[in-house]
């Protein structure tokens, strides 16, 4: 009488089973897009700090440049800090394409481009 009783068990552990993958899956693919969206993000600060300090090197709006170049690679400007020295800090962010509730919905990276300065990074310059 007991193997009546167990009969479709093994329909609720593949069901179980195929829920648990689903669940690793979907995780796999939040963190696959994350780190996308940090390469991103990365890439976009860079070029915006090394075009904005150009821009700063010529007498233009650094600020504007930098806003410029993060939006064309698919980022927003968050910050922009003309330096001294013709440097320039910014801080950008990209969104994800699939996000999650409690998820961050946006990469965000920073970059400083320009001459290095003792008084900002706290050593003396490399000779």
């Amino acid at each position: 009488m007991r193997a009546i009783e167990e009969r479709g068990s093994g329909s609720v552990l593949v069901v179980a089973a195929i829920g648990i993958l689903l669940v690793l899956v979907l995780a796999g693919m939040q963190i696959g897009v994350a780190g996308a969206a940090a390469h991103r993000a990365r890439g976009a600060a860079d070029l915006a700090a090394l075009a904005g300090a150009g821009a700063q090197q010529q007498g233009a709006d650094p600020c504007a440049v930098a806003e410029r170049v993060a939006r064309s690679n698919g980022a927003e400007l968050v910050s922009c800090a003309p330096g001294s020295a013709d440097s320039l800090r910014v801080r950008v962010s990209c969104p994800l394409s699939v996000s999650w509730p409690g998820v961050p919905a946006t990469a965000v990276a920073s970059a400083r481009a320009g001459p290095s300065d003792a008084t900002e990074t706290g050593m003396p310059p490399a000779r």
